[in-house]
């Protein structure tokens, strides 16, 4: 089954719903405004549905697993703005036609973890967790998250950590500046956060991490030299990384890393194009597109019931 792990369409009724807010984040026609980034002229046909199942099928692909947006903030949202946003995206997303499967989001901001309501759309069909890499930066957000990975591990679901909404930017940063520091630098330190507190705490969850983790595993030498990496040299396979945005070059650095058993290919689609590295073989492909998200998947392969 040819996958791609990384995916976002935004439901008709969840369009809807961000064109009614008059905060961000809200839609102002096709125009998207967030509290940290400049405007974003969004193109209608990236959430055109029936073109982007076609698109889905010119890439190859037999699954492409799409999520709703962390950096819109939806997750920190207070939970009255936040409820019918999530409900919106799962019931669309969960409706979508073949090849598409759905990540599942949870509000972040009730007193306690709704961990029923994470059940009850892995129940519907959504093929694991996703939070914001921002929830997950230190002990305490590990610590917070528990009672959702501990759900997410009792259904042998994955967890997907994805970039969060960024910080506000300088009035002259360039339109590039949040995809390329604030969400690099949250996928960064969750990963190092989750070497030290996410995996002890929760030694049999699936992780897999966008965007290469921020390329966070080839600082294995750094960690060594400062007293962290006794066990560099032992691959944890149940910690996969998304290729979104990264091309052969940072690919192959990571499978130097880390081996070829956990790299997944994700594009981001519509922020970003799939890209298939070159790391000399059609077995890595097939690695990257098939086995290894078969793995990170479990043994349903991502299909819905």
């Amino acid at each position: 089954m040819a996958t791609d792990v990384h995916q976002h369409i935004w439901p008709p009724e969840f369009l809807a719903l961000l064109r009614s807010r008059t905060a961000p984040p809200r839609l102002d026609g096709w125009t998207l405004h967030l509290p940290g980034e400049p405007p974003y002229a969004v193109d209608p046909a990236d959430h055109d549905i029936a073109a982007r199942a076609r698109l889905a099928r010119a890439d190859g692909l037999d699954l492409a697993l799409v999520s709703l947006s962390s950096p819109l903030g939806i997750e920190y949202l207070p939970p009255t703005e936040a409820a019918p946003l999530l409900s919106a995206f799962h019931d669309g997303a969960l409706d979508l036609p073949a090849p598409f499967g759905v990540w599942a989001s949870a509000c972040l901001t009730t007193p306690e973890p709704d961990t029923e309501a994470l059940r009850r759309e892995l129940a519907r069909g959504c093929v694991g967790l996703q939070l914001p890499a921002t929830a997950l930066l230190d002990a305490a957000g590990w610590d917070r998250c528990a009672p959702l990975l501990d759900v997410a591990a009792e259904h042998d679901k994955p967890l997907f950590v994805h970039p969060g909404a960024a910080p506000a930017a300088e009035p002259t940063a360039p339109a590039w500046w949040p995809a390329l520091v604030p969400y690099v630098q949250q996928l960064h330190a969750s990963w190092f956060a989750f070497r030290a507190f996410g995996r002890p705490r929760h030694p049999d969850l699936r992780v897999c991490f966008a965007a290469l983790a921020g390329l966070a595993p080839l600082h294995g030498e750094r960690l060594v030299a400062r007293g962290g990496g006794r066990d560099r040299g032992r691959v944890d396979y149940r910690a996969f990384y998304e290729t979104s945005s990264y091309g052969t070059r940072a690919v192959d650095a990571l499978v130097r890393a880390v081996g070829i058993d956990v790299v997944v290919s994700g594009s981001d689609r519509p922020y970003a194009a799939p890209v298939l590295p070159d790391l000399g073989a059609d077995a890595a492909v097939h690695a990257l597109r098939h086995a290894n998200p078969a793995r990170l998947l479990g043994p349903t392969k991502g299909a819905r019931p």
